[in-house]
């Protein structure tokens, strides 16, 4: 069993593994109340992580997964409730979620085996994450985030077209890299968007979906490892996944969602003694008692149809083998 300290602790353990040039793999829970931070040589055989090799194995075993998403009510509930709070002007953005019942006849380590995605993570018969969002990359000073915001399924005649040109989430995006590049400069200069709003395909289940991302980037200073557990304090919760403005956002989402997200939307990453990679921690599975619970979830705008974004949610609950 793996164990998490606190927020004071967590991040200071960050700061000083940093400091020492130390390769070690930390986890942030979405409040962060939860942080674990251990040198990779002292890793136990409860944790397993993939980074940006998409690398999986077929069990040669057929699985199926069956969903039980959350209720059309209690989403349409939490759904009119963030509108109310768009129109009174406490929030623009917010991504709202949920968690689903799902059953399947593969273990979490055995989804964690088969799926391909570029950011995986294991915690052994407790959560499973395959997600396909960078968080952000640290490399020669340079400070890079990938936002992912936008979703479609790509076999929508002009499915590329739409997404791109569709008003609503060109605001949503929009919203999202200004936000991203305010977070950055808390920590870093000379901010700067090298690419805005290109299209990535995922492999969603049985079907495909293009998501828009941007990539934003900083410099940071040359001490920046001493003060590493500082800076994702200041990052986090990533903007894809919580919304601006962020701190009412948050409020406002603790509020409306019906359950703790607990590691689900948190961050988790490799420090190698050099540079850092990191990934958000969506497309994640989790285990309580005998029960597995899907989590997924969307931006809400003014613009948002209700019945579009509950579609949306259900559509992100998939295996991507």
């Amino acid at each position: 069993m793996i164990k998490f300290l606190n927020r004071k602790e967590g991040f200071e353990k960050i700061s000083k593994l940093a400091s020492l040039r130390e390769p070690f793999l930390f986890i942030i829970s979405f409040d962060k109340s939860k942080i674990f931070a251990m040198p990779l040589k002292s890793l136990s055989s409860d944790i397993a992580y993939s980074f940006e090799c998409e690398s999986r194995i077929d069990l040669g075993k057929k699985s199926f997964l069956k969903k039980y998403p959350v209720s059309f009510e209690t989403y349409k509930n939490s759904f009119n409730a963030v509108i109310e709070e768009i129109k009174k002007g406490n929030t623009y953005l917010l991504n709202l979620t949920f968690k689903s019942k799902i059953e399947t006849n593969l273990s979490l380590d055995e989804i964690f085996i088969q799926a391909k995605a570029p950011y995986k993570l294991l915690i052994y018969d407790k959560f499973v994450c395959f997600s396909p969002e960078c968080f952000v990359e640290i490399k020669d000073n340079i400070i890079s985030t990938y936002p992912m915001k936008g979703t479609i399924d790509a076999s929508l005649p002009n499915a590329k077209e739409l997404i791109l040109n569709n008003p609503k989430e060109m605001a949503e995006h929009t919203m999202i890299v200004d936000l991203m590049r305010n977070d950055l400069n808390m920590v870093a200069s000379k901010t700067r968007v090298p690419k805005f709003r290109y299209i990535d395909k995922i492999k969603a289940g049985d079907k495909e979906l293009l998501q828009v991302s941007s990539k934003i980037e900083a410099i940071l200073p040359n001490c920046w490892h001493k003060n590493l557990g500082e800076i994702l304090d200041k990052l986090t919760p990533a903007g894809s996944i919580s919304g601006t403005p962020k701190k009412k956002t948050i409020e406002i989402i603790n509020r409306v969602e019906t359950s703790s997200r607990g590691l689900y939307t948190g961050i988790f990453g490799i420090f190698d003694g050099k540079n850092l990679k990191s990934a958000v921690m969506i497309r994640a599975i989790s285990k309580e008692g005998n029960k597995l619970f899907y989590h997924s979830g969307g931006g809400i705008t003014l613009d948002s149809n209700v019945n579009l974004e509950y579609q949306e949610l259900i559509d992100k609950i998939y295996l991507p083998f």
